[in-house]
């Protein structure tokens, strides 16, 4: 399985600090998003309408009190994930 195979709901994590490209309101260009390595929840899966073969990933991402914060839209090379434990 790999990224583009993830649904609403499944665990992620950043693959490495998640910054504000200055598309986040309310957040300073630059502004660290995510932390590296920080576990999020996918809460939508989209595309761009120009690149409808690359997808987009909503994730809410926890701080560092396991609240999720608001959503973040992230490509795949943002994210990783874990297989569960068998």
């Amino acid at each position: 399985m790999n990224v583009e195979e993830l649904d609403l709901g499944d665990v992620v994590y950043a693959a490495h600090a998640i910054v504000n490209d200055g598309s986040m309101p309310d957040s300073g260009e630059g502004e660290i998003l995510a932390e590296a390595g920080a576990r999020g929840v996918i809460v939508m899966k989209g595309y761009l309408e120009d690149e409808t073969n690359r997808s987009v990933f909503l994730v809410r991402f926890e701080d560092k009190e396991h609240n999720l914060g608001r959503p973040i839209g992230c490509w795949t090379e943002d994210l990783f994930y874990e297989l569960p434990e068998s």
